[in-house]
């Protein structure tokens, strides 16, 4: 059963969340803040986490650096501020995808689904190994692996999968909204800060030099692409 671990300082939006996901067969472990979350993720293997940015002891934030640490979970990150500058933040620091509060229930459950689509690596069957090259960028889809100069690189899901995307369409300039609903299968409300926060999370991660991007690179006024 996959388990999504929910955390959030306020009881009544917890148990919203819990109820949805297990009404639709998740298992939900909470916790109140991120110390809690951080003991939990210590003990239990769980395949998402939802996380509240304000909270007391310590908050998501934090909480999410000291995730990035050691874990390449799913996260989706809340907050009530709405705040762009909230969003970036939490989104550079390796969030997956950012809901402001209020938020609507059935939203928040099809993003996880899509969150956890995106994050499974493909099943036993498929045997052959397939890999995209570009120069001393090696990405082999069925491992969700990367590897620049012989150096592996751990990209989150959603990285992986906008890298995946620009690399499997060489000399192709995707725009921020066509990067958005290819990557996150959903209309493009709030693509731009979200789509520009990863690709300068992944250079960070490849380039040698992220301010001079050799690999991924800007078409200006128009979007991204490798070549």
């Amino acid at each position: 059963m996959t388990t999504v671990l929910v955390v959030d300082d306020d009881r009544e939006i917890r148990d919203v969340i819990h109820i949805y996901l297990r009404n639709d067969g998740f298992q939900v472990i909470e916790a109140e803040h991120g110390e809690q979350a951080l003991a939990v993720l210590a003990r239990e293997r769980v395949q998402l986490i939802i996380l509240d940015v304000m909270m007391p002891v310590l908050d998501g934030i934090q909480t999410c650096l000291r995730i990035r640490e050691t874990d390449h979970t799913p996260v989706i990150m809340l907050s009530a501020k709405g705040d762009d500058m909230d969003k970036i933040t939490g989104l550079s620091l390796g969030a997956d995808d950012y809901m402001a509060k209020p938020f609507n229930p059935l939203e928040l459950l099809a993003r996880v689904k899509a969150l956890l689509r995106r994050a499974q690596s493909p099943g036993p069957a498929q045997v052959l190994e397939h890999e995209i090259q570009v120069g001393d960028l090696i990405i082999n889809t069925a491992r969700h692996q990367v590897t620049v100069e012989g150096r592996e690189v751990a990209l989150t899901p959603i990285e992986f999968s906008i890298l995946e995307l620009l690399a499997s369409h060489r000399g192709h300039v995707f725009n921020v909204d066509k990067i958005y609903q290819r990557v996150w299968k959903e209309q493009d409300f709030y693509s731009e800060n979200t789509v520009m926060v990863h690709i300068r999370n992944i250079r960070e991660k490849l380039e040698r030099n992220p301010r001079e991007p050799k690999i991924i690179r800007t078409v200006w006024g128009v979007g991204y692409k490798i070549d």
